[in-house]
């Protein structure tokens, strides 16, 4: 994984130049604190998904019980008249909850988790409308204050899901799930067939996706101030791609949290920078979707040569 890291290093150190010589407002530390500020619960979803994508799965429900976890809040907060904490605790359930019930109809019924977590992701949608009534709920100033607290300029946010990164490498690399998880990833039979289990570990990767949507959903609504049962439409795509940038195998059995982390970059300079050089939104897409593309080419590639 350290030359995979490198390599992404490599590449964003060049669209960092690229578009400093392209644009003239582009290498400011006030834009590059906007990049940062803009990204914590892309990388905070990428965590969980990389994991997912690690036993052989994949969630496209993440964007939709990013925003269901954040409609929960909002109605906690405007309708129930939480406080801050308790409506917190209720999107972090109903991020879990969500994640929970992608696992155990994934593992407990072995359907596919494409499918899955199509049909979930739908729900968790119209949920998230009729929590709402479709409506933008404001949540006011306390939830505000969690994105507005900075160290130099970096929200508390952003430093926040930095430290998620290095917990959630600790756990793929240094200890018995993380192993556990890598080994159903590669090969699941011979996982049980050493007499482990997969099915707790599965449903666990699950839930704690579900969690971390739940987290991000919180993150939006203190970045925006509102709960918004818009949230998240394509976010799923966005983590998708970061995930696959930074180096995690569509396949399983192959990821790196730390790669996640710089894939989200990746995503968000290319994003900003292009918009500064003038790029519609189709064009955006274009390139988005060519350097997804060349990352999963790079794995196939990467599979054979190991093979």
């Amino acid at each position: 994984m350290g030359r995979d890291v490198l390599a992404l290093l490599v590449v964003l150190a060049a669209l960092v130049a690229g578009f400093s010589l392209a644009t003239e407002r582009f290498f400011t530390a006030t834009t590059l604190r906007t990049i940062a500020n803009q990204v914590p619960e892309l990388v905070v979803a990428s965590v969980g998904l990389t994991f997912v994508l690690l036993i052989g799965a994949i969630d496209l429900s993440v964007g939709s019980v990013m925003a269901l976890s954040s409609a929960a809040m909002g109605l906690g907060l405007v309708r129930l008249g939480l406080g801050l904490l308790p409506a917190s605790l209720l999107a972090l359930a109903v991020g879990s909850a969500g994640g929970a019930l992608n696992g155990l109809l994934t593992v407990r019924l072995r359907l596919p988790s494409f499918i899955v977590t199509l049909g979930t992701m739908e729900m968790a949608r119209g949920l998230a409308y009729l929590t709402t009534r479709s409506q933008t709920l404001y949540v006011g100033e306390q939830v505000e204050r969690l994105a507005e607290a900075a160290v130099l300029g970096l929200s508390a946010p952003f430093l926040a899901a930095v430290a998620l990164v290095a917990a959630a490498q600790v756990a793929l690399t240094r200890t018995v799930f993380g192993r556990h998880a890598t080994a159903i990833g590669t090969n699941e039979e011979a996982v049980r067939l050493a007499g482990i289990d997969p099915a707790p570990v599965k449903i666990a990767v699950f839930v704690a996706a579900g969690l971390l949507a739940g987290v991000a959903g919180i993150v939006y609504t203190s970045r925006l101030g509102a709960a918004d049962p818009n949230a998240g439409i394509g976010f799923e795509l966005q983590t998708i791609a970061a995930v696959v940038v930074g180096g995690t195998s569509l396949l399983g059995g192959r990821a790196s949290v730390v790669g996640s982390f710089l894939g989200v970059l990746v995503i968000a300079v290319l994003g900003s920078g292009l918009a500064q050089a003038g790029a519609q939104e189709p064009t955006k897409r274009l390139v988005t979707g060519a350097v997804i593309v060349a990352a999963a080419v790079a794995d196939h590639f990467r599979r054979e040569r190991t093979a």
